[in-house]
């Protein structure tokens, strides 16, 4: 609660458990309505100083902060790992991944550029400048606990911004342990609020009528993500949501296969599918389906699925039984309406909420599987006979937030760019993600970016000054 430890208001506390075993982990103070305007309190006090503070200033704490969680990446990897489920060696790099948000925000925080100009008709010069939002809410997912709280943090404490997160209650422990390293790098206080809770609706409706709050940030369903942008019109809050995902991977007749598989490996199996780009619908092109299809098979079902600890775990739990249960509902309802099973397809018997990697192949429109988002580790495959098919196919969704595609054909490359409805595009790679490039979606995949030289300026306002000539009063 800007920088200190403290009880909710409330005293009470949740329990936080191990996907992969079930077992209970720990028990974290459970915030109400009255921690998240004591938050915004704080924050309202510390932003005039904060945003006044110097750019030099606020980039040296975030690279302090850089340096001091690439030195705890081990502490961070292991709670990632027992509270999430991912294997090890991927919370590893989920940890290096969020500490590069905080290192490219803070180069970025010193070149916040504003223009000087002239009017085209001569008569005024046009100053541009940014300024810090204000106080923001950023509303974080459980699927990367760290990097989703660091690319939201970064960008707004870069701009001047205070900030209150509220992590996922599934995976709380991370957002706090990241919170003592803020803390240790010097953030002043009232500038950083964490508040896990068990009642999100509680805790955000009362923030998002204050008019002190002037921006929010959220990440997850686009369901919910509908909600608060209805909310967020009371007072005009700035917005940036990315929300829910369809993504299309699409290999093409003059693909390398053994790349495109490998490609369609990461992008789907990476946090066992639990990736807002996650590949979700295969289109295969129909003269090398059947091979791409048993390759990847064979690549899915050699994979080891386990606890997040174990050292030769490559495919970890899910999130919990709901997860699986969604999972077997839509490969089951994929198979009634007559796709074939190639490898897996079921729950994994025994404790933790685990899913057999699976590939499903003559998958039919009619299967929910391809217009919902899967969250897990089931590619389904369906082939297709022309570039305009794919396409078509591949649009064939509300949501755009990325889409993969593998060919060698340049030109092709360049018009799936300008005619895939898509926010981001990954060409011969199944894995694009990175802060220094812009993360977001169009339809109903969100509003806004995060990272590249696009996510600072979500969090800054612009002002314009037109000055008049020198004793000039013409209109």
């Amino acid at each position: 609660m800007g920088g200190r430890w403290q009880k909710s208001a409330t005293d009470t506390t949740f329990a936080v458990y191990n996907p992969a075993t079930g077992e209970h982990i720990a028990n974290v103070h459970d915030a109400s309505a009255e921690d998240g305007i004591v938050a915004l309190d704080l924050a309202q006090e510390a932003q005039a100083s904060w945003a006044a503070t110097a750019p030099r200033t606020r980039s040296d704490l975030l690279l302090r902060a850089y340096d001091l969680v690439l030195e705890r990446t081990e502490q961070f990897a292991a709670v990632i790992s027992t509270e999430m489920g991912k294997p090890l060696q991927e919370a590893r790099g989920e940890v290096s991944y969020a500490a590069d948000f905080l290192r490219w925000f803070a180069e970025e925080a010193v070149r916040i550029n504003g223009r000087y100009t002239s009017s085209p008709d001569g008569k005024q010069r046009f100053i541009v400048t940014y300024k810090a939002v204000g106080p923001s809410l950023l509303i974080a997912p459980w699927n990367f606990p760290l990097a989703m709280a660091t690319r939201k943090i970064a960008p707004a404490l870069a701009a001047g911004c205070t900030v209150i997160l509220k992590p996922s209650e599934l995976t709380p422990l991370t957002a706090l342990l990241f919170g003592q390293v803020l803390v240790d790098a010097g953030v002043p206080e009232g500038v950083v609020s964490i508040l896990p809770t068990t009642s999100a609706s509680e805790l955000v409706q009362p923030l998002m009528e204050d008019p002190r709050l002037r921006k929010i940030s959220f990440t997850g369903s686009t369901a919910v993500g509908r909600v608060l942008l209805e909310q967020s019109g009371k007072h005009v809050l700035r917005s940036s949501m990315e929300l829910g995902g369809n993504a299309p991977l699409i290999v093409f007749e003059d693909a390398d296969v053994d790349a495109a598989v490998e490609g369609a490996l990461l992008a789907k199996v990476r946090n066992a599918g639990q990736v807002c780009t996650s590949a979700n619908r295969f289109y295969v092109h129909q003269s090398l389906v059947e091979v791409f299809s048993q390759k990847l098979a064979a690549r899915m079902s050699q994979l080891v699925v386990g606890p997040g600890h174990e050292p030769a775990t490559q495919l970890g739990p899910l999130i919990d039984h709901r997860a699986v249960a969604k999972v077997a509902e839509l490969v089951n309802d994929a198979v009634a309406f007559g796709a074939r099973v190639l490898t897996g397809g079921h729950r994994v018997a025994g404790p933790g909420s685990f899913f057999e990697p699976t590939v499903l192949v003559d998958v039919p429109s009619e299967a929910r599987i391809l217009r919902e988002e899967v969250f897990g580790p089931v590619a389904p495959i369906v082939s297709f006979s022309t570039e305009q098919e794919a396409i078509d196919l591949a649009n064939d969704t509300e949501f755009g937030l990325v889409a993969y595609a593998f060919t060698k054909n340049i030109d092709r490359g360049l018009r799936l760019a300008e005619k895939l409805e898509t926010g981001m595009l990954g060409l011969n790679a199944g894995v694009i993600a990175n802060p220094a490039a812009p993360f977001g979606g169009v339809k109903e995949s969100g509003v806004g970016r995060e990272g590249g030289a696009e996510g600072i300026h979500e969090y800054l306002e612009t002002t314009f000054v037109g000055i008049g000539s020198s004793g000039s009063t013409e209109l």
